[in-house]
């Protein structure tokens, strides 16, 4: 069961100090463990390519983790990723138009991204735990028309992360063939295997990996 959770994790790195050394290790261990990809910052897409040599896709993101550079900032952000050897793009919206009701523009800058992706796959951050009820739907019907493939919950750099509410109300409100992305302080096997039963697709963790490598070196002791 632990090995077909990790199948859908996005084995993460993310943080400011990440150094080299440490995104590698965060590459062998999503290629040794099978997991979805491993998403790290746009800085190492390049060199992590190369190393990885197409045996693993490689995820990053972009506007992050506030989300208020301009779409024209975020469109090359994007291009340049890809170009790099991205598989996939973790973007975040600009959170305070969502909240200023700029509902086109919102949804604008998505579909601009969504044509720079191409046929890369994209997830769209909405900082669920910045958001009121009526605002997670809102985006829900924004990105079921964007042609987006995920909503994705969280930065993991804000007040929260996922929360199991939060993907349940998803999944009643996304519409299309939009997935789900739960991210964000998912710390137990239990957890990842709850979210998953409420209907994310994938997980975005360093947690678990560490969790398993843990108790395979204990069990070999």
């Amino acid at each position: 069961m632990e090995k077909e959770i990790l199948r859908h994790v996005d084995h993460t790195l993310l943080s400011q100090t990440a150094t080299w050394g440490e995104i590698r290790e965060i590459l062998d261990d999503a290629m040794e463990y099978q997991t979805a990809s491993a998403c790290i910052p746009a800085a190492y897409v390049e060199q992590a390519a190369e190393y990885v040599d197409g045996k693993l896709p490689i995820c990053t993101v972009i506007g992050f983790p506030n989300g208020y550079s301009t779409r024209k900032v975020k469109v090359l952000e994007a291009k340049d990723a890809i170009e790099k050897g991205a598989s996939e793009i973790d973007m975040v919206i600009n959170i305070g138009f969502l909240k200023d009701k700029r509902y086109t523009e919102v949804e604008d800058e998505i579909r601009a991204i969504r044509e720079a992706c191409g046929s890369h796959i994209l997830k769209v951050i909405i900082e669920t735990c910045l958001l009121t009820e009526e605002e997670k739907i809102k985006m829900c019907e924004i990105l079921t028309r964007t042609g987006a493939d995920y909503i994705k919950t969280s930065t993991g750099f804000s007040g929260s992360g996922a929360t199991f509410a939060d993907v349940k109300l998803m999944k009643q409100h996304i519409g299309g063939l939009v997935k789900i992305k739960a991210a964000g302080g998912i710390s137990s096997f239990a957890d990842a295997e709850e979210f998953l039963r409420l209907g994310a697709e994938r997980l975005g963790t360093s947690r678990l990996v560490k969790l398993l490598k843990k108790e395979t070196s204990k069990a070999g002791c």
